[in-house]
């Protein structure tokens, strides 16, 4: 087998900010040389700046303002030039692209490790065919650590041009703990790589959305220091359910993290006096709202196009969305004054709460996976993609933010298995697992209820527990009404070929009041 660090000698990093930085580090540690290009002059020098205290560095890295001389670098040193780009969706990707089109040769391959809207990324694809250049859409999980580290990786595409870079991806992703396999895998065509990523941040802010809800429960509802929060879901993270599960672990160190005099190496969270570093964040999350975050709202879009119930993954993106604009709700909160949260009254046994609790937790995660995998079912098929879903659980196993060793070790053999699943509460152990939790989350939302607690996306995956295995809908009642006001039609329960039926308009109208 070649060696795939001989193979390239040499990548072309588009993008010098967190993720980009921290890709070139890795990539120089493993041997590869690398050249940087950004279209902020700042960012190069910054990564200069650090490139001269990396030790670890097999490889050189050279950075470049002028992107011709950036595009140069790459020309002659291994089989083919080899990009990746770790900057903004949309028009910067095309930017850049038509800034190095002319330089590209037939062979070259080019990795989109942004988080990029899958459509613009099988657009790309078939704008260099003709080139004979290969665009390969990447999902890029983990954060900036992970892209040190490594990170998970999905990417998507021309599978010639993969398995060519398919051995060095392999050497930087995130290797499992247990089996020491890479998080990475093709994925499949087109945008597959992309939109599987793009799933995985909606998924993502499902369990985003759930943790610090538990969180604030804990702290809001009971009366808990930081502190206790911190031991609370480490015990979480050491055995059960929520067992090595990345958000948890993370979680648990946030809590802990106190101020120093000196603060980080930037002088946040630097303090005398004693004091915590989650003091100093505000409550608003802003990526949603300013458009530098795409993929959850995809997401959320992309479920109702297709016909899949996400609301744990749809709440925890609105919740953010509503977070973002703090000025508008210092104004509603003047006019509507609903109660903050409070203590949780009447609780006898605290630590049997905070089991019901993350009980509740496990629930609405699984909630999440549920309808994230479902989405990427569905897409596949529609497209063609033949997506194996066991595969997008192993390089969800390490390097990744939704990492969540119980979920995975339950979904992955079944998965893998090869029959098509495209709901996954077919699978008994999950069906099992949400009626085994499902009376510990409903507490839990009746609780938080009663105290005034947040708690939309815990909240919503009750209901879709509900729902999706209801067979008694109020949607009897707007069926009607539909057909009422819109000649909707309707089928009738107990008939042959209409009850279940398929999915398709009804067979009957009633003529409710004459037109």
């Amino acid at each position: 087998m070649v060696d795939p660090v001989q193979r390239f000698k040499r990548i072309g990093v588009v993008g010098a900010g967190n993720m980009g930085s921290m890709m070139t580090f890795a990539f120089a540690e493993l041997g590869l040389d690398v050249s940087v290009w950004d279209v902020k002059r700042q960012n190069v020098d910054q990564l200069l700046r650090f490139a001269k205290d990396a030790k670890e560095c097999k490889g050189k890295i050279e950075g470049f303002y002028n992107i011709d001389e950036f595009t140069k670098s790459l020309e002659g040193k291994g089989e083919r030039k080899l990009f990746i780009f770790s900057i903004t969706h949309g028009h910067p990707a095309d930017s850049v692209l038509s800034m190095i089109k002319h330089d590209l040769k037939a062979g070259d391959i080019i990795l989109d490790g942004g988080n990029e809207n899958y459509r613009r990324t099988e657009r790309r694809q078939k704008e260099l065919e003709p080139l004979g250049v290969s665009w390969i859409g990447m999902g890029v999980s983990g954060g900036y650590q992970s892209a040190r580290r490594g990170p998970s990786l999905s990417p998507g595409g021309d599978k010639k041009a993969l398995d060519i870079v398919m051995p060095f991806l392999e050497l930087y992703a995130a290797k499992d703990r247990r089996t020491g396999l890479p998080c990475v895998t093709y994925v499949g065509p087109g945008g597959a790589g992309h939109f599987v990523k793009m799933v995985h941040n909606g998924i993502e802010g499902g369990m985003l959305s759930t943790t610090c809800e538990a969180w604030s429960l804990l702290h809001n509802g009971l009366g808990l220091s930081y502190d206790e929060i911190g031991d609370i879901f480490e015990a979480w993270n050491k055995s059960g359910e929520l067992k090595e599960t990345y958000l948890i672990q993370i979680g648990s160190e946030i809590c802990r993290t106190k101020k120093t005099p000196r603060g980080d190496k930037n002088g946040e969270g630097a303090s005398e006096a004693d004091g915590y570093v989650l003091d100093d964040v505000l409550d608003k999350v802003v990526q949603d709202d300013d458009d530098t975050e795409g993929t959850p709202f995809w997401t959320v879009m992309d479920t109702a196009a297709r016909h899949i119930a996400a609301p744990t993954v749809a709440c925890g993106h609105f919740l953010r969305v509503a977070s973002g604009n703090r000025e508008e709700r210092i104004k509603v909160a003047e006019k509507l004054r609903i109660p903050p949260p409070k203590r949780i009254e009447g609780i006898k046994d605290k630590a049997a709460f905070i089991e019901t609790l993350r009980r509740a937790v496990f629930c609405s995660f699984l909630a999440s996976f549920c309808q994230g995998l479902e989405l990427i079912a569905r897409a596949s098929a529609d497209e063609g993609w033949h997506i194996n879903l066991g595969k997008c659980i192993q390089i969800w196993r390490a390097g990744c933010i939704i990492q969540a060793e119980y979920i995975a070790d339950m979904l992955q053999p079944v998965l893998s298995s090869g029959q098509p699943i495209r709901n996954m509460k077919f699978i008994d152990q999950v069906s099992a697992e949400l009626n085994r939790h499902y009376e510990h989350l409903k507490e839990i939302v009746i609780r938080g209820a009663e105290s005034d607690q947040y708690l939309p996306a815990m909240s919503a995956s009750l209901e879709y527990i509900k729902y999706c295995s209801g067979t008694m809908l109020p949607t009897k009642f707007m069926e009607a009404q539909m057909d009422f006001f819109g000649a909707h039609a309707y089928d009738k329960p107990g008939v042959p070929g209409e009850d279940p039926g398929k999915v398709h308009k009804g067979a009957h109208h009633y003529e409710w009041r004459p037109a």
